[in-house]
């Protein structure tokens, strides 16, 4: 049978994207569709615009602590829509570039909603195309629980277009890495925030010691931390701000704003893919082996429509090994071991490798070594901001399982140290290493007393 493409693509995000433009300079004849805008949630309405929006409301912090370093200062203001204008048109550019890659790459790009008719039918926007291979990509989005009101509710595709000015006090329901990021970013623009979580600290499933540091620091900041509570309904009078969240126990507050980010789920629905024979798993995500293919022959997917590891470079990595798999004649499996990450919070927070309680649940003896300690930078500021930084170390073999930090730059420092971590390199090769004076990242290369093992009633606790 002759198809109209050797590979079709759904989804033109990060993964999308990557796997077309090096399948088609494997000499495939690609296609690809998209219904927003090329370029996937990064890019559009995920980690880009919102870092700018995080190096935007730090000014706040940095203006602070000026006096203490000479400078003076008019009481600065803050104007939104400058700021949210200039990360859209950032966002413009970034669409632009990546539809320049595509057509570069000799990608046909199809705008609109692709759905399987069957296993190597597409239908996009009335339009039927036929492909050998097909690539899903169609990535994750912002889940909403359906409580009374929930439509008065924005969630962070919202976020980057909010109408000028800000509203004066915003909850964000959800204790994940877009809630605390986003608290951060409206806090230092002058909001007043509060976080709705249902437990009793942010960011379940990272470091308990890290989670804690970051849990207090959004409460030293000023940040109102209201844990171990649930909206039962959002409440308007005449559809409009003020809105008046209740609790299930009869508890209730107001606030101008309400954001969810309670998490986000695999894009899966109305794409016909239970009709052609993709299994799914219990969380909606596509089920995929070792290579990224489904259960139908011809048909993969990449990306966080899987679930595996929702981080825009993992999609690349995994879209990438797919296109070279299957039209480089250059087979290779994605890695998911030790990938580093980052929750753009205020303090940053950044970790690679195992957790300490992933590394106690899996390995034997541990060695941890822990500090914590104002940074330089504050030290004549006055700022009440300090650093944390962990690493994990495997006893019987010496090698460094984890390493972890909260506080500036955290993301920079910890993307170098996963170099190490995914070399294998042992505590001693930390140790032998010579720090750069005065620095925070020198702390990594200097602690040399591991901290006290737990008892096992301490462990059993955890």
């Amino acid at each position: 049978m002759a198809f109209d493409y050797d590979l079709f693509v759904i989804g033109a995000g990060s993964g999308g994207v990557r796997a077309s433009r090096v399948a088609a300079t494997h000499g495939a004849r690609v296609g690809i569709c998209e219904d927003y805008r090329v370029g996937g949630t990064c890019v559009i309405r995920g980690c880009v615009p919102k870092k700018l929006l995080v190096y935007g409301s730090k000014y706040a912090h940095e203006f602070e602590d000026a006096a203490a370093y000479g400078w003076t200062l008019e009481p600065p203001k803050h104007a939104w829509a400058p700021l949210r204008d200039n990360v859209n048109k950032e966002v413009d550019r970034l669409n632009a570039v990546y539809l320049r890659l595509l057509d570069g790459a000799g990608v046909k790009l199809h705008m609109g909603r692709g759905r399987l008719m069957d296993r190597h039918t597409i239908e996009v926007g009335g339009e039927t195309i036929t492909a050998e291979k097909i690539l899903v990509c169609t990535g994750g989005r912002p889940e909403m629980p359906p409580i009374p009101g929930h439509a008065f509710a924005i969630t962070s595709n919202e976020a980057f277009h909010l109408p000028d000015p800000l509203p004066k006090r915003i909850t964000i329901v959800g204790g994940g890495y877009i809630a605390v990021e986003f608290a951060g970013i409206f806090h230092g623009l002058g909001c007043e925030v509060d976080i709705v979580i249902r437990r009793d600290r942010v960011l379940r499933g990272f470091d308990e010691e890290c989670r804690t540091f970051v849990h207090e620091a959004l409460k030293a900041s000023g940040v109102r931390m209201r844990t171990e509570t649930e909206i039962a309904r959002i409440v308007a009078t005449g559809g409009k701000a003020p809105f008046q969240l209740h609790t299930p126990l009869g508890g209730m507050f107001e606030t101008d704003l309400v954001m969810y980010a309670t998490g986000r789920v695999p894009n899966t629905a109305g794409i016909g893919l239970e009709k052609v024979g993709v299994q799914l798993d219990k969380a909606g995500a596509i089920a995929v082996d070792e290579w990224s293919r489904t259960t139908v022959e011809n048909i993969w997917a990449v990306g966080d429509v899987t679930n595996r590891i929702n981080l825009t470079p993992v999609a690349l990595m995994e879209g990438h090994c797919f296109a070279d798999t299957e039209f480089g004649n250059k087979p290779r499996k994605a890695d998911h071991r030790d990938v580093a990450s980052a929750v753009f919070c205020q303090p940053e927070m950044a970790n690679v490798g195992l957790t300490e309680e992933e590394a106690r649940r899996t390995l034997g003896e541990l060695r941890v070594y822990a500090s914590a300690f104002t940074p330089m930078k504050y030290t004549l500021a006055g700022r009440k901001q300090r650093t944390f930084m962990k690493l994990i170390v495997e006893a019987a073999t010496d090698r460094v399982v984890g390493c972890h930090m909260v506080g500036d730059d955290a993301a920079e420092l910890i993307q170098g140290l996963a170099v190490a971590v995914k070399a294998g390199a042992t505590k001693a090769q930390f140790d032998a290493t010579v720090g750069i004076h005065p620095t925070a990242g020198e702390e990594f290369v200097t602690m040399r007393t591991p901290r006290p093992e737990p008892t096992e009633n301490q462990v059993a606790a955890e």
